[in-house]
């Protein structure tokens, strides 16, 4: 893995891929709020700390399923509370409670940012910026918007729209046509994201530079190696070649 430190010669990137969720956004915070104040919506103040560890074990495993295409992300945002309300001997609505708590999850209230997310994305803004994620489209929608980079990005790229999520091929591919890039551009194109097997392994086989975001200091993969692997998302700009 190259450190970008250690770069003799500055590359110079045009266009950024974020992921949103743990890239951009703290998507475990923000599951945390959606989820207690969906409980609380259905009665059951004290659902969260019940539930919380078995939903997280859930949701993880549903997700992988979506990256490997096993399952749809349709069926993941119901499946997730009927598989928790089985385990758990709750006599709730899957898709009444997933509507509520996608409803708090997209809210501004339960929008949380990564630090130095929106600094970022400002010092950019000379690079074209886009999002491109395996989330839920009206999540994703309503979080950007009701954040400070609701301008940053010139399209937001989401797997449920397009059919394809990454690693596949062809949600790079939609991203790719939707900036008017072709397959020359590859090397001016760098993804950052915070998931080994999904935007590092995604972004490796199709072609084009990548940048682990890895706050926390997890074990690497052998097999997936990404070009640069930061700690904080202003590492970028000395990557990126804005400073």
């Amino acid at each position: 893995m190259q450190d970008y430190r250690e770069v003799m010669v500055q590359v110079k990137y045009d266009v950024i891929l974020f992921d949103a969720d743990d890239t951009l956004f703290d998507y475990k915070q923000s599951e945390s709020y959606a989820l207690r104040e969906a409980f609380k919506q259905f009665g059951m103040p004290e659902g969260f700390e019940d539930c919380a560890s078995t939903y997280n074990e859930i949701n993880r495993g549903l997700w992988r399923e979506l990256e490997l295409g096993l399952i749809s992300s349709a069926v993941l945002r119901v499946e997730r509370f009927a598989r928790l309300f089985a385990a758990h001997g709750l006599k709730l609505d899957p898709e009444s409670f997933s509507a509520a708590y996608l409803f708090h999850l997209g809210a501004g209230t339960g929008t949380f940012l990564i630090e130095g997310a929106a600094e970022v994305c400002k010092e950019l803004s000379g690079c074209s910026l886009a999002v491109i994620t395996n989330g839920i489209k009206e999540v994703q929608y309503s979080r950007i918007q009701d954040s400070p980079m609701r301008d940053a990005f010139a399209h937001i790229i989401i797997s449920e729209e397009v059919g394809s999520q990454k690693p596949e091929p062809g949600i790079f591919d939609h991203a790719f046509a939707k900036l008017g890039l072709t397959s020359e551009d590859k090397r001016s194109v760098l993804i950052v994201g915070d998931t080994l097997t999904s935007d590092i392994q995604g972004g490796i086989s199709y072609g084009i530079d990548t940048c682990w975001f890895n706050p926390h200091g997890k074990s690497g993969d052998p097999g997936i190696i990404p070009t640069y692997e930061i700690k904080a998302l202003s590492e970028l700009m000395s990557i990126v070649g804005r400073k």
